[in-house]
């Protein structure tokens, strides 16, 4: 009945090409089997189960039926209980499907109520058109199911890490990556500002996350969040990897700038140093990712706030830095010639400094009154938003 040479290379050739093991396949095609016997020779209430062996291409087919016991049979006329404890499930009656525990041990003596007595079944060779389609459907739904699954767990490992991929396709803003067995996307709003994408043109990514939906697998991916500048950095500085520098924290304004606190643990490492690397090299290469028009200012993290943010302003210099910690503010007091460029454009480096240390900072000007347009540089920004050891949710990584 069954080529097994034929059968075997399409075994090979999935789980090589698809990740599918053999078992499943095995599995999908025993189940086609038992649908497909049932159909042209079954009944209608039979649970028909069929073991395939891929060595002889023999097929034996069983009946299955549970055991149960007198007092859990209800009639169809009585209600199910809503609430049914462990072993004292209620069941309505069926030949094809239930046996009493008497009957069952007759033909097994240590049986017990949930057990399944098998029941063995004339083999058959013939199906009819109708029969074959059904399993043939069956297959395919099952490899698709096994196929999926494996998609999750190859996928699923690698949230949170750089991928590459090429440009399938690009609908409404939305840019749709081939992966190789999975196509992700890559959301407008995950995108970097100013780039713009060409069908076949490579990229790299993060994976933000991958999960199953009644469309099939959705893998979202991004180039804006704060760990895709992370992880670009980690792939770049060795000592990262050694866990001599870590990453303290990133503000990100995708497609601008970025500000980047770095530590050592290991006072022989400069970490700013290990960052930039010889004749910026490293950073460089992580700008050029970036299609290099966005400015990553990389500053040393410190555990005292009036010099980390004193740090975070940077390029700007300040006279002093007051804390106020029940408040969680900052009154910074800069020089006149040092105001617009603590500021920023649009407010942006004190914005930027805001979300890379947690504290709301307010610009004053060294003359005494506050300088004007301070309330739009003051900024408040809760930590975890900037925290980069976990992967965000998006909405934060655009905010």
């Amino acid at each position: 009945m069954f080529d097994l040479k034929v059968i075997h290379s399409v075994l090979d050739q999935l789980e090589q090409e698809r990740g599918i093991p053999r078992e499943k396949i095995i599995e999908a095609i025993e189940m086609a089997l038992a649908t497909a016997y049932k159909k042209e020779y079954g009944r209608k209430d039979q649970f028909i189960r069929a073991h395939f062996d891929i060595m002889t291409g023999n097929t034996d087919f069983f009946q299955v039926k549970t055991v149960v016991d007198p007092s859990q049979i209800v009639t169809e006329k009585d209600e199910l209980p809503e609430v049914q404890v462990e072993g004292e499930e209620k069941v309505i009656f069926n030949d094809e499907r239930h046996i009493l525990i008497d009957d069952a041990r007759r033909i097994k003596k240590d049986v017990k109520p949930g057990d399944e007595i098998v029941f063995d079944l004339e083999n058959k060779g013939d199906y009819g058109r109708i029969a074959a389609q059904t399993a043939k459907q069956v297959i395919i739904q099952k490899i698709r199911e096994a196929e999926k699954t494996s998609v999750l767990a190859e996928y699923g490992k690698k949230e949170g890490e750089i991928i590459s991929g090429s440009v399938q396709r690009i609908e409404r803003g939305n840019v749709f990556i081939d992966m190789g067995r999975a196509v992700g996307m890559l959301p407008y709003e995950e995108q970097i500002p100013g780039e713009h994408y060409k069908q076949g043109e490579r990229l790299r990514m993060i994976l933000l996350r991958v999960e199953e939906t009644p469309r099939g697998i959705f893998v979202r991916l991004s180039r804006s969040h704060p760990k895709f500048l992370a992880e670009l950095f980690k792939a770049e500085v060795p000592e990262i990897v050694a866990g001599t520098v870590e990453i303290k924290a990133i503000a990100r304004e995708a497609g601008s700038r970025s500000k980047v606190a770095v530590h050592s643990t290991d006072s022989h490492i400069d970490p700013i140093g290990s960052m930039v690397g010889q004749r910026g090299v490293r950073v460089m290469t992580v700008m050029s990712e970036l299609s290099g028009n966005e400015k990553i200012d990389i500053i040393e993290w410190s555990e005292n706030p009036a010099s980390f943010i004193e740090d975070a302003l940077s390029p700007a210099k300040t006279v002093s830095v007051t804390i106020d910690e029940p408040n969680k503010t900052a009154r910074v007091i800069v020089t006149e010639d040092q105001q617009s460029l603590a500021i920023g454009k649009g407010g942006q480096n004190v914005r930027l400094a805001a979300k890379l240390t947690g504290w709301r900072i307010d610009i004053q000007s060294a003359a005494g009154p506050k300088a004007e347009g301070e309330e739009g540089a003051a900024t408040e920004v809760a930590p975890e938003e900037i925290a980069v050891t976990e992967p965000a949710k998006s909405e934060e990584a655009a905010a």
